[in-house]
Parts: structure tokens; sequence; C-alpha cells
């Protein structure tokens, strides 16, 4: 019967990056995924490791500010090749997000930089800096140094340096084993030829975005009741735009918010695609398809003057933001991990906190306490039959029914 220190539910950022941190801390680690690695949250993410300026937009030193404004430095090691996880096969899209406002910025730069202790400080740029695509914006354009990386290399990076630790498995097949005492002891899941296998584990970590949720209710089938509200969802209704646009990353701020958020990226066929995230997607949530695209375009053409739209291809996507509940609703300052016993359920609330979500988990291990067994590879061979799964494709890769501004909408995307 194989057996583990840990066994790791969900392949996305979270998971995976927990599965490189516990491994560098000797834990014997195995990664479970029902799907496809990265699915849901982290292939659909813009990439922006953020520094934690737009948590300060308020004018306050939020706890989203202060845990998330160490992580660049540490993302930008790893992506370097200087520190594990080695992450020097993922794209880096740019190396900077430009930051500009339909107003004055160079006001909030100096706040920003000057009283919320950020280590990432915007910079103002000399107007022979600013790109063409900002040279009708009023005001001062800012640059950050926030690195913008490709979330579906990144995963296969981060899944790369473990060939045959990561299985596919089928939900519909998979137990929760507690002994008498109710602390889970192993997890069951059906082999490819039809046969149940039983992995012994001395701790489980459920990372699976919204499948928490559902895995919760598995693992404690008697106790529903204790695990409701433990999860929350913010949705997003992000637009897509591909064509002739050039590369670009970067926030328009509005007041306390981003009023635009834009990432971009290549194609399989070479086109630009941009993504725009920002108060687009939250406002996006209350519009249908169409009503979205149209809301995106309105914002475009405001916050980007004498930008050219003409001939490009729409579309969008929903995705929802999992994440440990709040009594407010709204996001949660630092990541979160739940604890019943030896079984912990975690999210990092952003892509750029998965390394300090991959500590604090580490640290619940040792508290549990899961001691790191010594080196034993034998378990990995009675799993070999298990399939690999597959990274996700990025939403517009997958995206159908792409509209033209001059065209009209199908029948039902009002829907």
């Amino acid at each position: 019967m194989p057996n583990v220190d840990v066994i790791i539910f969900g392949g996305g950022i979270a998971g995976l990056w927990t599965m490189h941190e516990a491994s560098r801390r000797g834990y014997r680690c195995l990664l479970l995924e029902a799907f496809a690695l990265g699915s849901g949250q982290t292939v659909a993410s813009q990439g922006i490791i953020h520094g934690g300026l737009k948590y300060t937009l308020q004018g306050m030193m939020t706890g989203s500010a202060r845990r998330i404004r160490e992580m660049p430095s540490i993302w930008r090691k790893s992506l370097a090749g200087e520190q594990l996880p080695d992450l020097s096969q993922t794209e880096i899209r740019s190396n900077n997000c430009y930051l500009w406002r339909t107003e004055s910025l160079s006001s909030r730069l100096g706040m920003f930089g000057a009283k919320m202790g950020l280590q990432v400080v915007p910079k103002n740029l000399t107007p022979d800096e600013v790109p063409d695509l900002l040279s009708g914006c009023p005001g001062s354009i800012g640059q950050m140094d926030e690195q913008v990386i490709s979330p579906y290399s990144l995963i296969q990076n981060l899944a790369d340096a473990f060939p045959d630790q990561i299985f596919q498995y089928d939900p519909k097949s998979l137990k929760f084993i507690h002994d008498p005492s109710g602390k889970l002891t192993a997890v069951q899941i059906q082999a490819p030829d039809g046969t149940p296998t039983t992995i012994q584990t001395a701790a489980v970590l459920l990372t699976a975005g919204s499948g928490n949720e559902t895995l919760l209710k598995l693992a404690h089938p008697d106790s529903t009741v204790q695990q409701q509200n433990r999860m929350q969802k913010r949705p997003l209704h992000m637009a897509l735009v591909r064509g002739t646009l050039p590369p670009f990353n970067g926030h328009c701020v509005d007041g306390a918010k981003t009023r635009v958020t834009i990432t971009s990226d290549i194609d399989c066929q070479g086109r630009t695609v941009w993504q725009i995230g920002g108060q687009v997607a939250e406002t996006g949530v209350t519009m249908n398809r169409r009503e979205l695209i149209e809301h995106a375009v309105r914002e475009l053409s405001a916050s980007i003057p004498g930008l050219e739209l003409n001939g490009l291809e729409w579309n969008s996507y929903t995705v929802d933001r999992a994440e440990g509940a709040t009594k407010t609703g709204h996001r949660p300052e630092t990541p979160q991990i739940l604890q019943a016993g030896n079984l912990l359920t975690a999210w990092p609330t952003k892509l750029a906190l998965a390394p300090q979500l991959a500590e604090d988990v580490c640290e619940r291990l040792s508290e549990i306490p899961v001691v790191p067994t010594s080196v034993d590879d034998s378990w990995k061979s009675e799993l070999a039959q298990f399939s690999r799964p597959q990274v996700a494709l990025p939403p517009w890769e997958t995206a159908v029914d792409w509209v033209r501004l001059d065209e009209p909408f199908s029948q039902g995307e009002a829907a």
C-alpha cells in the first residue's frame, strides 16, 4: 500500500507551490487533480505578481498590502532560477506594469511610495519613457516593477519538477478513510483498471479552489453543518479582446479602485490577446456577455484616449474567486487555512501570495505534527498506472463565438 506524508488535492498555484515547499522540507508529497492542472482560478488569472499598491488605494496599509509587499522579490528570485522553486522556465510576459490615471498621478505616487512602506514603489516616467499607447493620457504615467507571467507556463514549470508524483483521479470514486477516532488515515481512488487503490497518509491538504467545498463535505460527511459557510465565492466576468493590439500590461487607477487592469499574451495563431480585469470585471458580474463587452469598450476608450478598437474580436469568461469566508463577504486580508485535525483546507486569495500560503501550510504540518519521513520512493512505482493530468489551456484558447463590434451578436447573447 502506498504511504506518503501529505496528499494534496488541487493542481493550481496553491497546491503546486506548497508541494515544492513541503518537498523541500523533506515531506513525501502526492498531488491529485480531478481535471486539468491550473483549471479554474489559476489559468484564468492575469498573472500579475502584485506588490501591494492596489490594496493601498484607500490610503491605508491593509493586511493584504502588508502580506503581499514581500512577494515580488520572492517571485523574482524564483523566476530568475536563484532559489526554489526554480521558475526559470516560466514565461515572463513583462517585467513591469504601467500605472496611469485619468487625472494627475504624481501626488498619489508620492503617497504610496513614502507613506505606505511598499517594497515595490511606483516610478514616475519622463515624457520620453511613456509608451505610445498612453501618450494621450493626462497627468503623470508611472511604472511598477510588478512582473507579469504566463499562468499556463507557470503551472507547466511547477509540475515538471514532479513527473511521478502528480496524478489524475476520478472524483466519483474518491473516498476518505478515517480511524475510529475520526482521524484521516488514507485516501482511496480508483485505478485505471477499475481496482480501488488505497494510499495511506499522515495529512491531507485541500487546495482545489471552489472544489474545496465538495471535498470538505466528502472528508467529513457527518459534520456537514460544521463545514457550512467556511468558503465564499466572489465572481468575476472578464473581457477578452484580440487582434492588432500592442503588448501591454498595466492598471488605470480611478480613485480607490483600478478602473481597468490590462494584461496581454499571444494566442496559438500569433494574435495579441488582452485580458481586461479590474473594476470592469467586478461590475461585469451583473451583465450578460454583450453588455460586458460594450462596457469594456467604453472603459477602454475612456482610459486610453485614441485607442483604435476597429477590427478587433471580443469575448468574455467568468471565474469564481474561491476564498475562506469572511463576515463581510469581502476579500480576506491574508491567505486562509482551515484545520480539522490532520485535514487542512487552504486558499491563497491571490496568485502572488502562494509562497506565503505554502510556508503557512508547512508550519501547520509541523504543529499537527507531521514528521518528514526518510526518503523512500517505492510508493511511486505503486501509482505508476495512474495518468498525469494535462495543463489547462488559457481562457482565450477555449473561448468560442468571438464577435466584432460591427457585427450583430448571435441569438442568446443576452443570456
